[in-house]
């Protein structure tokens, strides 16, 4: 565990403790979740050779996390993804929120939950429940925000993390996590441009040059966003027949699911043909954001200090659709006073060998 064994990961200028907490299970899996953003910091596998293996990208130090806009690993809300203009209405009111990416408001604006130190609130060696509370006012954002984020770690190999947020005035939340994965682990050269990605969804959501959903919903037959089948995901990711591609950059897409739903059911698997290491990915969402690490551009150093490129790691993001509070047509993120917002997200690793 990079941060010691004292369960402190560093200390933010301000002089606060930044806590960390290492869960771990009988297979000899263990994930290290951080106070600053509430963030997944490692998730190591054993190895070859008795060595582990690390799935995830974090920093080796705080120093890491602080003023970098790549969301390694960490809790973004009070809305996920981007809202168009950085304003919404809510209420017969307008709201501004704070822009930080273009005219965009982006995972909650320049001070969203990545950026906040969560307290811990309990923990035991399979769990840990971290809290925050986002006031009013908040990057813009109405009501009062009281959130708690629940990882936990079982025997199947399952880290999953459960979202719930209450508030004491109407607003708008979409909390989801940004962690990046490449199932070959530090040890492995390359990107993770070679795994097998499988999206059982059959439409996903164009967007235009701001990265904002234009409102269309669009079927992914006999395009380069048909993931239905396990594919590369460098096999159509540069393919410069398609505009969305251009766009992007690659990938940077929400995936259309079902209405959210209180279980769970799966919405993506990843493998790593070479490790040949599965994950697979559960949610409660009726969105999941694909985004292919486009802007990973040298300037990212991993923890042994190599530097990360395109496509080196993919996020894959469970969530509701991208700029919801101004597109009424994709439904509502609205949580009012009383009710109970709630994200669950399970990362189950397995091997081929176990499928079999």
């Amino acid at each position: 565990m990079d941060s010691g064994q004292d369960g402190t990961f560093g200390y933010l200028p301000s002089g606060d403790k930044v806590a960390a907490v290492t869960l771990t299970n009988g297979n000899g899996m263990a994930v290290t979740i951080i106070g600053f953003g509430a963030a997944i910091q490692s998730v190591t596998l054993p190895g070859g050779q008795g060595g582990r293996d690390e799935m995830t990208l974090g920093y080796a130090k705080l120093e890491g996390y602080l003023g970098n806009a790549q969301y390694a690993g960490a809790t973004v809300g009070r809305v996920a993804n981007r809202i168009a203009g950085g304003k919404f209405m809510l209420g017969g009111k307008e709201f501004r929120i704070d822009r930080n990416d273009g005219d965009n408001a982006l995972h909650g604006g320049r001070h969203g939950f990545d950026s906040t130190n969560w307290r811990i609130e309990r923990a035991s060696p399979d769990s840990v429940t971290l809290a925050h509370i986002s006031l009013d006012g908040d990057q813009g954002f109405p009501g009062k925000l009281d959130i708690a984020a629940t990882y936990a770690l079982d025997d199947n190999n399952r880290l999953s993390v459960e979202y719930l947020a209450t508030t004491d005035a109407p607003t708008f939340v979409n909390i989801s996590n940004h962690a990046y994965w490449n199932l070959g682990g530090d040890a492995a050269d390359g990107s993770a441009m070679d795994h097998l990605l499988t999206i059982p969804a059959d439409r996903y959501l164009p967007i235009d040059e701001r990265l904002i959903p234009t409102g269309e919903v669009r079927a992914v037959e006999a395009s380069p966003f048909d993931f239905r089948k396990s594919t590369p995901i460098g096999q159509r990711v540069r393919d410069g027949s398609d505009q969305q591609l251009f766009l992007a950059r690659g990938y940077d897409h929400n995936w259309v699911f079902s209405e959210p739903q209180s279980a769970t059911r799966p919405i993506a698997s990843l493998i790593d043909p070479v490790s040949r290491r599965m994950l697979t990915l559960d949610s409660n969402q009726p969105g999941l954001q694909f985004y292919s690490g486009n802007f990973f551009d040298g300037s990212t150093r991993r923890r042994d200090g190599r530097l990360v490129h395109m496509g080196d790691f993919i996020a894959l993001e469970p969530q509701a659709f991208p700029d919801t509070p101004n597109q009424p047509s994709f439904g509502s993120i609205r949580l009012d006073p009383g009710d109970t917002y709630r994200n669950v997200i399970g990362w189950t690793f397995t091997t081929l060998e176990d499928a079999e």
